[in-house]
């Protein structure tokens, strides 16, 4: 549904009922240039009246995301709509929702750059087929509400932000040299895995009702929710194929499926943060918390799906993000848990090559401060099918698994 633009109420109101002024001397009759200027005004009204209904329609170049803004309450604004917003200025004590959530809200103009770019899909690596539903074909979608959707794997380049790790890069946002980047990659996480079958891994979500688009093809709806309440299409549905993988690794998790960000969007972040509080108090033997989510990808009117290809199968390509202090935050042992995020890529890309975009360090902190095990992880974008986000799941909790039975004290 188009939204028309109306002209402004109460300007012809008031001056209608403003009672008239009289003059000293009597108004003069109209002479040529009088009439001139008069069919003048008189057009440019007429104009006027005849464009502001279509204004929507010479608005095809505005950013496709304040489409989605103009189409969604506050509360459910989603990422794609705050490619423009400030950069991240945290308050000392993080209790301000604005400074922890807008760095979340990205783009492709805020998680990648020019030096990112596209790759080949990998070669098959003799990974095993599993059953996922077939996708539903492209219906049709009308003219305005099209966007392009672009389907491609992010790799990058060696560069002062880029730094190459042994497999995969981590995009370095941060004063940290690539040396001091490289050597903490290099050393093993801080935790180790206890025997027994006691829960170690919490997965969560702070924004469960992100969901993904069910068509694959060249286009977008862009009238399409970006959330959903229903825990079977949403993240919770990607977390709990994590946690079934993990559970069948040996490994205790326990997943929690609360919609932090439902029904309002605003304080996510305060209450995933009391949910995670809780779990460690109750359970002292948790040491991973992962916080699952969706990216949200777009550039103008196109919006891409970031994927891999892997024996026919298409992926989700993920996202690891890892936090960073900048001294304002609280967050000390912030590169322990980068350790901990290089070591997932690296499983993750020697199971599935191609299968990460690179990590995100940046002073961001997504109440990574409350373990030395916590990760955010963007399981592809707002344009990727479930069945993709659900087979990264597959891939993530098999991954997983692998890396922290090593970790096994």
């Amino acid at each position: 549904m188009r939204t028309r633009l109306q002209p402004r109420s109460g300007i012809g109101l008031s001056a209608a009922k403003r009672k008239p002024v009289p003059v000293k001397n009597p108004p003069r009759k109209a002479g040529p240039s009088g009439l001139l200027a008069g069919l003048i005004c008189l057009t440019a009204l007429m104009m006027t009246a005849a464009v502001v209904p279509y204004l929507p329609d010479l608005q095809q170049g505005v950013l496709l995301s304040a489409k989605l803004m103009l189409a969604l309450p506050p509360e459910e604004i989603p990422k794609e709509v705050t490619a423009s917003l400030p950069e991240y200025e945290p308050s000392s004590e993080e209790t301000n929702e604005t400074a922890e959530e807008l760095p979340e809200l990205s783009s492709e103009s805020a998680e990648t750059s020019p030096e990112e770019i596209t790759s080949e899909s990998s070669e098959p690596q003799g990974y095993a087929p599993i059953l996922i539903p077939d996708v539903q074909p492209e219906p049709v979608i009308p003219e305005e509400n099209k966007a392009a959707l672009v389907h491609k794997t992010y790799t990058a380049a060696p560069s002062t932000i880029f730094v190459p790790l042994e497999k995969g890069f981590v995009k370095n946002c941060t004063h940290h040299s690539a040396e001091e980047i490289l050597a903490q990659a290099g050393k093993s996480p801080s935790f180790t895995l206890s025997p027994g079958s006691e829960p170690q891994v919490l997965i969560m979500h702070t924004h469960t009702t992100e969901s993904y688009f069910p068509f694959t093809g060249d286009h977008y709806d862009t009238t399409y929710p970006t959330r959903s309440t229903d825990n079977s299409v949403n993240m919770a549905a990607v977390g709990a194929v994590i946690a079934e993988k993990l559970t069948a690794a040996g490994i205790g998790v326990i997943h929690d499926t609360t919609q932090h960000d439902h029904p309002s969007y605003n304080g996510s972040y305060d209450r995933s943060a009391v949910t995670v509080k809780n779990y460690l108090e109750k359970y002292p033997s948790i040491k991973i918390v992962l916080d699952i989510h969706r990216d949200a990808i777009i550039s103008g009117d196109t919006v891409t799906a970031p994927i891999v290809t892997e024996n026919g199968l298409t992926a989700a390509q993920v996202m690891i993000i890892s936090g960073c202090d900048n001294g304002k935050m609280n967050y000390p042992d912030y590169m322990q848990n980068f350790s901990f995020a290089a070591a997932l890529q690296q499983q993750m890309e020697s199971d599935h090559p191609g299968f990460t975009r690179p990590i995100l360090f940046d002073y961001r902190k997504y109440n990574q401060h409350l373990t030395t095990g916590s990760l955010l992880i963007e399981v592809g974008s707002h344009g990727n099918t479930l069945e993709q986000a659900l087979l990264s799941g597959e891939w993530i909790g098999d991954s997983l698994g692998r890396l922290l039975n090593d970790l096994r004290s």
